[in-house]
């Protein structure tokens, strides 16, 4: 029995674990880069240029296929709502939702690839946010043994949130985009 299904699936999975190495990094090397970046000037800069990323992420994620009107522009509204909650938010929570918004992808796009090749019977999306949830909740837990680093319920809350925004972003369009095709075949078996 093969523990991957599909060389891709392998990839995604591997690229998933580089993801997680990065997010559990910071637990270490966290705070002497926020010493290092101090600047506000430089710390804006690397804010947008991570949510630059995150957003191509979550764009590349969500969107198979050409994108219609509407979903522009539902894309817009997710970008704001996004950016909405990022402005409102200090620079710690900031970083667990571009990280584990990441986090959510990746695991997800795995699963994705897993359901495509075999069939399982856990719904791909609850599981990728379940399991982002779970290594949010061990990050955190994590922090409890480490000096100079405080356990913060609130943490693992912006970690699920990131999950569920980053997974519900594509479960959204996909939900559009099949009520859109069945609205054209709909109107083309009219006529």
């Amino acid at each position: 029995m093969h523990l991957f299904t599909s060389s891709r699936e392998k990839r995604l999975w591997f690229y998933t674990f580089i993801v997680l190495i990065g997010i559990l990094s910071t637990l270490f090397i966290g705070r002497p880069i926020i010493d290092i970046f101090s600047d506000q000037n430089v710390q804006a800069v690397i804010f947008i240029i991570v949510m630059l990323l995150v957003g191509v992420t979550m764009v590349m994620h969500g969107l198979k296929l050409k994108p219609g009107k509407i979903e522009i522009a539902i894309w817009f509204g997710f970008a704001a709502i996004y950016l909405m909650v990022f402005l409102r938010l200090g620079l710690a929570e900031r970083s667990h939702l571009m990280e584990y918004s990441v986090l959510a992808i990746f695991i997800h796009m795995a699963l994705l690839e897993r359901e495509h090749t075999k069939k399982n019977s856990m719904n791909p999306a609850l599981l990728a946010f379940l399991i982002t949830l779970i290594i949010g909740v061990l990050d955190e837990c994590i922090q409890i043994f480490l000096p100079g680093r405080v356990f913060d319920p609130n943490d693992m809350l912006f970690n699920g949130l990131a999950a569920f925004m980053a997974i519900g972003v594509r479960l959204v369009l996909q939900f559009i985009r099949n009520k859109m095709r069945q609205s054209k075949s709909f109107n083309s078996q009219e006529q």
